[in-house]
């Protein structure tokens, strides 16, 4: 089990196909998302995207992805998972 403490905030940005069957247009984006490492982050970025867009990998494009700190994120979501102490289950 990995500790919180090496769990790290990435923003990730980059564009996006959207209605590639019918009339294909970039869109831009711009996700924070909670990883262990650049290559988590971005796996659980296509796997996002893909879920929600019904997106191939080959639909979205990345231009960045840099580590950010809890000051930068406006997610409320992500700050209080990010500041537990610890996680229980059932």
């Amino acid at each position: 089990m990995q500790k919180m403490d090496e769990v790290k905030l990435y923003r990730i940005s980059g564009k996006m196909m959207i209605s590639h069957d019918r009339f294909p247009t970039w869109n831009k984006f711009s996700m924070v998302v909670r990883a262990l490492s650049k290559e988590h982050a971005l796996e659980r970025v296509y796997s996002e995207l893909g879920s929600r867009h019904k997106l191939k990998r080959y639909h979205i494009k990345i231009d960045s992805i840099e580590e950010v700190s809890i000051d930068q994120v406006t997610d409320t979501n992500i700050i209080k998972v990010h500041n537990l102490s610890k996680l229980v289950r059932d």
